[in-house]
């Protein structure tokens, strides 16, 4: 029997293949890079069809890495973003673009072109959006199918299937187009527990009656424990595995990592109050796990069966962190490609600075970072960034107190949101961290300071692989439940500690990041004030504070 597992996670910027045994031992890995365009502000777009050429290659690298075969590989699960993938009735690629390209069919999640439906959609009396903190945000897909139908209509008409990126990911694998219960209850509205019903009321006031045709939905969600299929003769040549191969339901990919820390990570038991996970990569997400449904302001879920079956996910988060950290480095003169080796080579000069000059290094930079606008515990996608204590330095040196001080309040950020948890949830008192901010000690040790909490982080395992890795084995029916799965895949963690000196010191940085967030309010308002004195409505840009 085969005894091995490929996990597939598609981010932002490229498509990742591991492969792990059922121990949870990854024996290879491959990153393959995915392009993004931008053709005009907000928005950001993909080629789906060359993420599933990436895909193709990544594992197809992973398996000659690994030394095996494609008859070795028992089942295979796929992970990505909530990027939208427009498809028509035959299956072939519809452009989303303004520009035409032809085969730019996928919205990226974090494409702002629908900020105006986002009101829309946020003005309807419906109970729907109490499941998502009150309001929806503009990353999630009912606002982007909005903007398609009102703004590309020729599109709209011809869309017969429209998917999640996971979902697209496991219709290429299978040829089958169920759609996972993961991204239709959190992303598109469908009911909480599995299976999910669509939202048909909320949709219709939405003006999207016709979503169902249009995108080829299913009435019900698909169950993340039951297998989609096999693989397709098709695929099974492209990825270089078999037909006898299984292909699980596809997971949004933050909540593969949560489901890999909080079912493999070795640490000692508390209760799941207690914990969160932490997922920092180009936006952060802090997930929670319950018994029962909680919701809240700034919060999307709870979502039953999004991860895990049984247990209810409660999402939060920053709408840009890495991204924030690689804007800095494209904008600053000496700041250079923002690759994972720059940004380890600048977190390592950090270290060194504050080893000899303190916890007061960076100073007197601060730095208000929802350069994307923000989730939780407010979800505004007008809300900017803001930078205080610049001077004419441009050196390396200026770049690294910048980059720091952008750390120090994107931990500040987090914290704020852990103060603004659901009563039903609680502060957690631990943070398992995956993600690319897992792969430095410094941010690590910079969150446990800003929040008081222990933070955990994988030692040499990839969370959001292995995520998906175990998810797809229990899929397969290698084990009977994520616990049996996660007890037979557990990896190792270090923890690190919060730090009384440095959290004495981030006392007064979160100070500064609560003021930086009242003046950001009162220059909106000022800006937003006519010459008479009252005020006046704004499209671009709204005084709320955080």
């Amino acid at each position: 029997m085969p005894d091995h597992i490929l996990a597939v996670d598609v981010g932002t910027g490229s498509a990742r293949a591991g492969v792990f045994d059922l121990r949870g031992q990854q024996l290879a890995r491959c990153v393959v890079p995915v392009s993004l365009h931008t053709p005009q502000a907000r928005h950001m777009e993909q080629d789906s069809g060359e993420i599933w050429s990436a895909v193709c290659h990544a594992v197809r690298a992973a398996l000659n890495e690994a030394g095996l075969a494609g008859a070795d590989i028992l089942a295979i699960g796929f992970d990505a973003t909530c990027s939208l993938v427009v498809r028509d009735t035959q299956g072939q690629p519809l452009s989303i673009s303004t520009t035409g390209a032809a085969t730019r069919d996928t919205i990226l999640w974090m494409d702002h072109r629908a900020i105006a439906e986002t009101d829309q959609c946020n003005a309807i009396d419906d109970p729907l959006l109490a499941r998502f903190g009150g309001r929806l945000s503009v990353e999630m897909q009912i606002p982007k199918l909005l903007w398609l139908k009102r703004h590309m209509p020729e599109i709209w008409r011809k869309a017969g299937l429209i998917f999640d990126l996971a979902d697209y990911l496991t219709w290429r694998a299978t040829g089958a187009s169920a759609r996972s219960h993961s991204p239709m209850a959190s992303k598109w509205g469908y009911t909480a527990e599995t299976p999910g019903a669509p939202p048909l009321g909320f949709l219709k006031k939405a003006g999207l009656e016709d979503l169902m045709e249009r995108a080829g939905l299913p009435r019900q969600s698909h169950p993340i424990h039951q297998p989609v299929g096999h693989l397709s003769a098709e695929a099974a040549d492209a990825l270089g595995l078999t037909t006898a191969c299984l292909v699980a339901p596809g997971l949004i990919d933050a909540y593969a990592g949560a489901l890999g820390l909080f079912a493999a990570g070795e640490r000692e038991p508390v209760p799941l109050a207690q914990e969160a996970a932490f997922i920092a990569g180009t936006s952060s997400c802090i997930i929670r796990l319950t018994q029962a449904p909680v919701s809240g302001p700034g919060c999307w879920g709870g979502f039953e069966g999004a991860a895990i079956p049984g247990l209810y996910l409660l999402e939060a988060g920053q709408s840009a962190s890495g991204a924030f950290l690689d804007h800095v480095l494209k904008t600053h003169p000496g700041g250079g490609e923002p690759s994972q080796a720059r940004h380890r080579a600048i977190l390592d000069a950090i270290g060194t600075r504050l080893q000899s000059e303190g916890r007061d290094f960076g100073l007197p930079i601060t730095v208000l970072p929802d350069i994307h606008g923000t989730r939780s515990p407010v979800s505004d996608p007008r809300l900017t960034a803001s930078l205080a204590g610049l001077d004419l330095d441009s050196s390396e040196e200026g770049l690294l107190r910048l980059y720091w001080r952008s750390c120090v309040a994107l931990a500040c950020g987090i914290s704020h949101i852990l103060d603004h948890q659901p009563a039903g949830a609680g502060r957690p008192e631990r943070l398992l961290l995956g993600g690319g901010f897992a792969g430095h000690a410094l941010l690590a040790q910079l969150h446990a300071d800003a929040t008081g909490a222990s933070v955990h982080v994988p030692a040499n395992c990839d969370a959001v692989l292995l995520g998906t890795a175990l998810h797809a084995a229990v899929a397969a029916g290698a084990f009977p439940s994520v616990h049996a799965a996660g007890e037979a895949m557990r990896f190792a963690m270090r923890i690190f500690t919060p730090q009384a000196e440095a959290a004495a010191a981030l006392h007064r940085d979160k100070a500064l990041h609560t003021t930086m967030m009242r003046h950001r309010a009162e220059l909106t308002a000022i800006m937003l004030q006519q010459p008479d004195g009252t005020s006046a409505a704004s499209s671009s840009f709204t005084p709320a504070a955080r």
